[in-house]
């Protein structure tokens, strides 16, 4: 019999999307240029509807019509050349899905040079890591929704499931599955440098690895509920089966990436969105990896590290505290960016059913996303989440708890620049009168590049009366 689905690329994301499909009744044909790969799908396979294909034609004839090929292979020029070995083979009707984490702007181009060959293109987001793969990730599938019907009963099988409801949905034209997984990673980085920064000062005060055990496992039953914070818990927990000592100690402070971090922040800067808390955590990335600067400057200085001797127990609650304002901050800032992005691309997606997707499955799935989808379903024209009446109240009174924390940082020299940017942001977005009348000023002295007034409609420019003085 014919296989219903086809896999090109068979590493453990790939192999375990494979397995997961087999399991709700799909047959199942991998294929990977590695005979190694192969062979150990073979053996994860056996007993399941699942062979495996030692070259893309002998894949493509093991496939019923019209074919449905997925990829998981590096986002890039591999990608690419997967795509041109296989359209030469194809035919109309087929149905390519990329769910790599590629570039949206390489999506778009894919999509739009397939549009007359009338083979279907998919980009899609997959999140969840190997065990999302294997037992339900969340996927943001994006092209035609044409394309995406001919597909949707298997992604709904394999997808998480939250309150019952399969983390998948169609996220609109184009890219926008993967501008959408862009969006979820730039999130992601955010969240990640906000518990780090958590950690680092708590650390600092004394706070044991044991300690940090009950804390966050504790923290993952409020309003902090994620998987995030849940997987922080069981960090602490394990130990180096070579040294026995705490793992998380043994590991080196330099975070690495892959670049839709980055991806994330570029767009933000096209598209004129704030998106600071991202932005910093994508920089921090690549401070962290300056290590050997970093040793060597220590040396010279002597403000870290510094023991405030705050209560404890207090601080503990401020961070929690500040941890749920930024995680707020965090999504906010993401979706307002998702929102533009549609406007602009002409996506069309709907945010309400972004949010609905990330509950399960997801790297970013939270209790939050319950109060974001509420949010969205009472105001689906919703910029920023800052004026929903969902999130103002908590916002006001988790304020406080961020200056604390940061108060207490600063005393301690430690950084923590992701919660000084949220707060900054927090303020700078809620703030009638900004500063940036005297920026005007200064641009149109030395550039005559104009301002507008607040008493009339119009621009203006003015004659400053200013003449430059020699600089010795």
């Amino acid at each position: 019999m014919a296989a219903r689905f086809g896999m090109i690329g068979l590493g453990t994301m790939g192999r375990n999307l494979v397995l997961n499909v087999a399991d709700h009744g799909f047959e199942v044909c991998g294929y990977d240029r590695d005979a190694k790969q192969r062979q150990i799908m073979e053996d994860a396979g056996k007993g399941k509807p699942v062979s495996t294909a030692a070259s893309s034609a002998e894949l493509i004839a093991k496939l019923q019509t019209p074919r449905i090929i997925m990829l998981l292979v590096p986002a890039g020029k591999i990608v690419d050349a997967v795509i041109n070995e296989l359209v030469p083979q194809l035919q109309k009707g087929d149905i390519l899905i990329d769910g790599g984490n590629s570039h949206f702007i390489d999506t778009e181009r894919r999509y739009l040079a397939l549009q007359d060959s009338g083979i279907h293109f998919i980009g899609m987001g997959v999140s969840g890591g190997e065990d999302g793969a294997r037992f339900g990730p969340s996927m943001m599938p994006g092209g035609n929704i044409e394309s995406y019907n001919l597909v949707k009963d298997i992604l709904e099988a394999i997808a998480a499931k939250a309150e019952g409801e399969p983390c998948v949905a169609y996220m609109g034209h184009s890219a926008a599955g993967h501008y959408v997984k862009m969006v979820h990673n730039g999130i992601e980085y955010a969240i990640m440098q906000l518990i780090s920064e958590v950690y680092g000062l708590l650390k600092n005060e004394g706070v044991t690895n044991e300690q940090f055990v009950e804390l966050f496992a504790d923290w993952d039953k409020g309003p902090l509920q994620s998987f995030l914070i849940e997987i922080t818990s069981v960090i602490f927990k394990k130990k180096d089966p070579e040294t026995g000592n705490d793992l998380v100690d043994m590991i080196l402070d330099k975070a690495e990436q892959l670049g839709t971090g980055l991806w994330t922040s570029q767009s933000a800067l096209e598209l004129n969105v704030p998106l600071s808390t991202i932005d910093v955590s994508v920089s921090m990335r690549y401070l962290s990896s300056l290590k050997e600067a970093r040793v060597a400057y220590s040396k010279q200085y002597n403000h870290q590290n510094k023991k405030t001797g705050v209560a404890i127990e207090a601080l503990k609650i401020a961070c929690r505290d500040a941890l749920v304002f930024a995680f707020m901050i965090a999504y906010g800032q993401g979706l307002e960016l998702l929102k533009k992005a549609s406007e602009t691309y002409k996506y069309e997606t709907d945010i309400k059913t972004v949010v609905k997707i990330w509950r399960g499955g997801c790297i970013i799935r939270s209790a939050l996303l319950n109060d974001l989808f509420t949010a969205y379903e009472k105001r689906p024209d919703l910029s920023n989440i800052i004026g929903s009446p969902q999130f103002v109240e908590a916002l006001k009174s988790k304020r406080s708890a961020v200056v604390q924390f940061l108060k207490t940082a600063m005393d301690a020299g430690m950084p923590a620049p992701a919660f000084a940017s949220t707060l900054n942001y927090f303020d700078a977005y809620t703030l009638a009168q900004l500063p940036a009348n005297l920026i005007q000023a200064q641009r149109d002295l030395f550039g005559a590049h104009t301002y507008h007034r607040i008493d009339k409609e119009g621009i203006f420019h003015t004659d400053w009366d200013y003449k430059p003085s020699d600089v010795e």
